[in-house]
């Protein structure tokens, strides 16, 4: 049985950094950071694989988040810099069998989320 556990988001204003914590039990994943705002489809945010190489991310936080993960048993983080009002959303972690996917319906495992509030 795979667990996700999300941990750090809050409320914050623009231009604030927060840094998202996602513990992965069971065995090693690649693991995909997704998030969905108020009315919004979830969508995929960044990636990096089981090993943590080659992170991967959407053109929408590019340059401000940065994906990380020591090595394949330690928590995934996500930092985010720089943040927006259009940040304010669930993020949720989830992790695949298969490398380097932005496509929800390639994760099988996903954590309840962590809500991040961006005041401008």
């Amino acid at each position: 049985q795979v667990h996700l556990v999300e941990s750090g988001g809050g409320l914050v204003q623009a231009g604030d950094s927060l840094r998202l914590s996602c513990v992965v039990s069971g065995r090693a994943y690649h693991v995909g950071w997704f998030r969905q705002g108020p009315g919004k489809e979830r969508e995929f945010v960044a990636g990096i694989t089981s090993t943590g190489s080659q992170p991967f991310y959407a053109d929408s936080v590019k340059g401000r988040f940065t994906i990380s993960r020591d090595t394949a048993e330690a928590p995934v983080f996500l930092q985010m810099d720089t943040l927006v009002p259009e940040d304010t959303a669930i993020y949720s972690c989830a992790a695949s069998t298969i490398p380097w996917k932005n496509q929800r319906h390639l994760y099988h495992y996903w954590g309840q989320g962590t809500q991040v509030t961006v005041s401008s």
